[in-house]
């Protein structure tokens, strides 16, 4: 006899559809849409910020740069929903995200320039750093709702990655204990479709990310990820899951990378223009402006008038960002341990000596 010990689905959520209306369900977080205005001028300050820094790399300025072009909602719909005590622990394109919970702009082109000034926030102390390597920031975060735990405190540890990272082992064992010991963490999913230069379905034969959790016994779901009100609302109800003791869930954003990998990349090489064009018609900024002035509570003075405000504020941390004097080279060893290792205090012994001479 056959019996079905298992079964599970996957929902998708969005209230704001590609032409910028409104489904009937809104959460009660758009109620008033004056109220998204701050979402809208945040996706944009992110959206100048990128253009920018990609022109400064261009000119020898930064290092290698991750733009999140076309993934503006995921990070600020993610970090809007999170409490300033809460946790993020980023990956290398959440920049929407930081800049939200408060990481400066200088900092942020300081992070770009290779300067440890960069992951030194003066404002989200406890966030932590950019994660470079693909997935490891996953088993970061479940430590990191592990000490929550242990202490009694409601903070939660909100995790962000890529869809790449899904592939890799740290995922799975940080999903796996998280669901086995409830812990209070979100797992953010910005799924743009590629990774690097291999496209979602080359990564995973499963149909969706988000039914990988399902695997680890925690809730899975997606939503639209150029859809800030739906990735807001999400956030916000996975939040509050675990805040009450009730575990971790996984959110898949369905989004598009509409720009290369990184700077040090070029995506014309391997996709379509079709394609990308296909994908400028969802993107998360126009969708939401297009809600907004049909709500009547945007225009194109406030529009213009957002534009000068962005490019004056990376002006003037472009500007100060200029004027910071180099970091001393032993600067390299001092933002890792609180208390060198041997070896590598040997290390910096010997590049302060080097300098000396």
């Amino acid at each position: 006899m056959r019996t079905t010990t298992f079964s599970g689905e996957i929902s998708h959520f969005r209230y704001l559809n590609t032409d910028g209306t409104a489904t009937p369900d809104l959460p009660a977080l758009a109620a008033d849409a004056a109220a998204l205005i701050p979402l809208y001028e945040a996706m944009v300050l992110t959206r100048v910020v990128d253009e920018r820094a990609v022109a400064m790399q261009r000119t020898g300025r930064l290092g290698t740069y991750a733009s999140a072009l076309g993934q503006e909602a995921v990070g600020v719909g993610t970090a809007s929903a999170m409490r300033a005590d809460d946790v993020l622990v980023p990956g290398f394109r959440d920049q929407a995200a930081q800049l939200w919970r408060g990481v400066s702009l200088v900092e942020h082109l300081c992070y770009w320039s290779g300067s440890e000034r960069g992951s030194d926030y003066a404002g989200p102390r406890h966030d932590l750093p950019v994660s470079i390597p693909v997935g490891t920031n996953f088993p970061h975060a479940a430590g990191v709702a592990l000490a929550f735990r242990r202490r009694g405190e409601d903070r939660v540890a909100v995790v962000m990655a890529g869809d790449g990272a899904t592939s890799k082992g740290d995922f799975y064992e940080a999903m796996n204990i998280a669901g086995v010991w409830k812990l209070p963490v979100v797992f953010v999913i910005n799924n743009n479709q590629w990774a690097i230069s291999v496209p979602r379905a080359e990564q995973t034969a499963a149909e969706t990310l988000a039914q990988k959790a399902l695997a680890a016994g925690i809730p899975g779901e997606q939503v639209d990820g150029n859809d800030v009100v739906a990735v807001r609302d999400r956030v916000d109800v996975a939040l509050a899951r675990a805040r009450r003791g009730d575990g971790p869930t996984l959110i898949e954003a369905i989004t598009y990378r509409l720009g290369d990998h990184t700077t040090a990349d070029d995506a014309s090489r391997y996709r379509e223009d079709d394609q990308v064009r296909r994908h400028w018609k969802e993107e998360p900024i126009a969708r939401l402006r297009t809600y907004l002035a049909a709500q009547k509570v945007w225009d194109k003075q406030q529009e213009e008038a957002l534009l000068a405000d962005c490019r004056a504020r990376i002006d003037a941390a472009v500007a100060a960002f200029e004027a910071l004097p180099p970091e001393p080279p032993e600067a390299i060893f001092d933002h890792t341990y609180a208390a060198l290792p041997a070896d590598v205090a040997a290390q910096r012994a010997a590049v302060l000596a080097a300098g000396e001479n």
